[in-house]
C-alpha cells in the first residue's frame, strides 16, 4: 500500500510500505477513506516530536471501514464505518480506568503516527479497537466525522473543560488555527458572555468571526489591551493557547483575571518560561493536557444533531494520493486560506477548494 513517511527533521514522502495485519487479539485493520492533516504533524516534520523514528507512517486521524479484527474486538466488525480516534486505550490500565485515554499505561495513549504506523496510509492497523474507534451514525458524513478524530475533543476537553468556561464568562482563544476554532464552537455551549480571537492571519480571525467569535484581535496590535478594555481591567476569565510558542503562553498568563484559567492546547517544541514573580499571588490556575476523547461519543452525537460547525473548518480536499501537494498547502496556511485538510474519497485529479 502506499503510506506517507516521515524520514527525519524536513524528509518526508508518499510511497509504498508494507500492508498492516492483526498482530493482537485486540487490533482492527481499517480501509482508510478519509484523512485529515494535524499541526502536530508539522511539529513532528520539524523535529520537534523526537520520539518519532524515521520510517514511520504518520496520521492520526481517519474516518474508514473496517475490513479485518482480532478474535477479542466485540464492538465493531468488517464492514462498519468507522472514526479512527486519535487516541488508543488499552481500558484495563489505572489512567484509561480513570477514563484519562491519553495517558494510558497499557501500550496505548497516543501512538498511531508517533510510536506505530499512523493513518496517513491507504491502509492502518489500530490496538485496542473496542475503545479506540467509533461505529459511525449514517447522519454524520466521513469529511465532518474526522474532525472528530482530534480537533474537537481535543479543543473541548484540553480548552473548554480544562479552563472551565462556565456561562456568562469572557473567554480568549489565542490562535485560530483549527483547534482555536473548535474552541470557539465549543466554548460556545457554555453560553459566555464574550469570546475574543487572537491571531496573527486575517483570513483566520474572519473565520473566528464566522464560527462566532465577538470580537477578534490581530496578535501584533495589542490584543492584551482590548481584553482589558472590554473587561474593565479585570481579564479573561478563561484564556485558552491554541498556538503552542513561547510568546503566546507567556500572552495568555497576561490576559487571564484573577482567579481565571489558562487551558493550554498547543503542542510546545520550545521552552517556555513562567512569569511566577507575576502570578504567584493571583491564583491561577494553568492547565496542560493531552487528549483523552473520552467526549469523541457525545460529539458525535452532537454532529448528528447538526450541533457542531464541522463543515465550515474544511477549506481544502484532495484525493489520497495528492498528500504532499496537503501538506505543503496545510503547512502555508496563513498564504493558503487553509483551515482543516481533508483527503480522501475524491475520483478526479483536479484539488478541489472549498469557500473559507
Amino acid at each position: 500500500m502506499k503510506g506517507f513517511v516521515f524520514h527525519g527533521p524536513g524528509q518526508s514522502a508518499w510511497q509504498d510500505v508494507p500492508d498492516p495485519d492483526v498482530k493482537e487479539p485486540t487490533d482492527a485493520v481499517v480501509r482508510v477513506g478519509v484523512v485529515t492533516i494535524c499541526g502536530t504533524d508539522l511539529h513532528i516534520l520539524k523535529g520537534d516530536v523526537p520520539e518519532v523514528r524515521p520510517g514511520t507512517v504518520l496520521g492520526h486521524e481517519a474516518v474508514g471501514e473496517i475490513v479485518e479484527v482480532g478474535g477479542d474486538v466485540r464492538t465493531v466488525r468488517p464492514g462498519d464505518r468507522v472514526l479512527v480516534s486519535c487516541i488508543s486505550a488499552c481500558g484495563r490500565c489505572r489512567s484509561c480506568r480513570d477514563g484519562s485515554y491519553g495517558q494510558c499505561r497499557g501500550g496505548g495513549g497516543w501512538i498511531l503516527g508517533h510510536l506505530i504506523d499512523g493513518a496517513q496510509a491507504e491502509y492502518v492497523r489500530v490496538p485496542y479497537a473496542d475503545l479506540s474507534v467509533h461505529a459511525l451514525p449514517s447522519a454524520v458524513e466521513s469529511k465532518d466525522a474526522v474532525l472528530l478524530a482530534d480537533i474537537f475533543p481535543t479543543s473541548y476537553e484540553v480548552g473548554v473543560l480544562n479552563g472551565r468556561v462556565r456561562p456568562g464568562d469572557t473567554v480568549a482563544v489565542v490562535g485560530a488555527g483549527p483547534v482555536g476554532l473548535a474552541a470557539i464552537a465549543t466554548a460556545r455551549l457554555f453560553a459566555p458572555e464574550r469570546i475574543v480571537v487572537v491571531d496573527l492571519a486575517a483570513s483566520r480571525l474572519e473565520a473566528a468571526r464566522r464560527l462566532g467569535a465577538d470580537a477578534v484581535a490581530d496578535a501584533r496590535e495589542d490584543p492584551e489591551l482590548l481584553i482589558a478594555d472590554l473587561t474593565d481591567g479585570l481579564g479573561a476569565d478563561v484564556v485558552i493557547e491554541a498556538v503552542g510558542a513561547p510568546e503566546s503562553f507567556e500572552m495568555c498568563t497576561r490576559m487571564v483575571r484573577p482567579g481565571g484559567h489558562v487551558a493550554n492546547v498547543g503542542v510546545h517544541g520550545r521552552p517556555v518560561t513562567l512569569h511566577l514573580e507575576d502570578l504567584w499571588s493571583k491564583n491561577v490556575t494553568i492547565t496542560t493536557g493531552l487528549v483523552d476523547t473520552h467526549s469523541t461519543p457525545t460529539l458525535l452525537r452532537m454532529a448528528a444533531a447538526g450541533r457542531l460547525p464541522t463543515a465550515q473548518l474544511v477549506t481544502h480536499t484532495f484525493p489520497l494520493d495528492r498528500m504532499e501537494e496537503a501538506y505543503d498547502v496545510f503547512a502555508r496556511a496563513a498564504g493558503a486560506g487553509a483551515l482543516k485538510v481533508v483527503l480522501g474519497e475524491q475520483s478526479h485529479e483536479e484539488v478541489a477548494v472549498r469557500a473559507a
